[in-house]
């Protein structure tokens, strides 16, 4: 971890609707609100987090510390969560965002990436350029946005174990086809009974599921409590099987078309986006800044190692940092 590591790192929460939808927000940094053109002290660069699926922000919380502390915090980091994949805390406010529409399906996933485009919009200065960091589905998320909104200032996207194609043919994807798109509704009863477990108990349900790493993230726990709520699950599901079905086909056309701005990252041992994929895309778009996993991380990094992907993102973004 490099400066600033040993000090209190700024985090802002906030859970708020967008698009109609319950949604969480981590902010780290002093900057709560980016809106404001007239600010003098507006920051000249958004780091912005698109999550994988389940996408709750807390799994990324770690992560945005340890990414905000290796950028010397000069520059804000947030994540948004996916709609309708998070459960607010009790009696906690929510902001009501009467100036956005309601979307017919936020929760699928052309919904998810309207969500995130209008969470933008209202809460981002278009002044301000952005560093998209997507992780697996968000992936696909992110190449949308771009595609869809040309207008955003998108200084360079990473996209971390992306699962951008043919998922459903991925060795994982023929397992949980049949899963996500035919049975999701079996799980809702017993995620329903276990909800009534005290949180200790849920908790202790977590780490036995993962006693299989050597070393997991705290807030990983904490925050996959939030999977006991029948509400998250059903949201996280259904875009899960919506995933199965939709993404398909490899956008080459966006990706050519902003290639200069995109820095794929794909793992050795995925079973979602399998290392045949990265020898295709690799071999399509030999100019591309397409790199292969030499660590042996796992498809979902958040679990245990946000901070050794944030510190190879630091080293990687150097060049255009310096440009700025």
């Amino acid at each position: 971890m490099r400066s600033g590591s040993e000090e209190p790192v700024p985090l802002h929460e906030e859970f708020i609707y967008c698009c109609g939808a319950a949604t969480h927000v981590l902010k780290c940094g002093p900057w709560k609100d980016l809106s404001k053109d007239e600010s003098k002290n507006l920051p000249r660069l958004l780091f912005m987090i698109i999550p994988g699926n389940p996408g709750l922000a807390g799994y990324y919380r770690t992560f945005i510390q340890a990414l905000y502390c290796g950028l010397k915090q000069q520059y804000p980091v947030w994540v948004v969560s996916h709609a309708g994949h998070c459960k607010p805390p009790s009696g906690m406010e929510m902001i009501e965002d009467t100036d956005i529409k309601e979307l017919e399906d936020v929760f699928g996933l052309n919904g998810q990436v309207e969500h995130k485009l209008n969470f933008l919009r209202k809460n981002v200065s278009k002044n301000i350029k952005l560093v998209l960091i997507a992780h697996s589905i968000g992936c696909y998320i992110t190449l949308e946005m771009m595609k869809r909104a040309s207008e955003l200032q998108v200084l360079r996207s990473v996209l971390l174990f992306p699962t951008i194609e043919r998922m459903a043919q991925s060795p994982q994807g023929k397992l949980m086809t049949p899963l996500l798109c035919k049975l999701r509704y079996a799980l809702y009863m017993p995620v329903y009974l276990l909800s009534f477990l005290p949180e200790g108990v849920k908790a202790s349900l977590v780490r036995f599921a993962l006693r299989g790493m050597k070393t997991c993230d705290e807030s990983s726990i904490t925050t996959s409590i939030n999977l006991f709520s029948v509400d998250c699950i059903a949201n996280i599901l259904y875009m899960a099987s919506q995933e199965m079905m939709k993404v398909v086909e490899r956008d080459s056309t966006t990706i050519k078309q902003n290639l200069k701005k995109l820095i794929f990252y794909y793992g050795t041992g995925d079973s979602w986006c399998p290392q045949h994929y990265y020898d295709e895309i690799k071999m399509d778009f030999p100019d591309g800044d397409i790199r292969l996993c030499e660590k042996g991380l796992r498809h979902a990094f958040v679990l245990d190692a946000s901070k050794e992907m944030a510190a190879m993102i630091t080293d990687w973004l150097q060049d255009d940092l310096t440009k700025l």
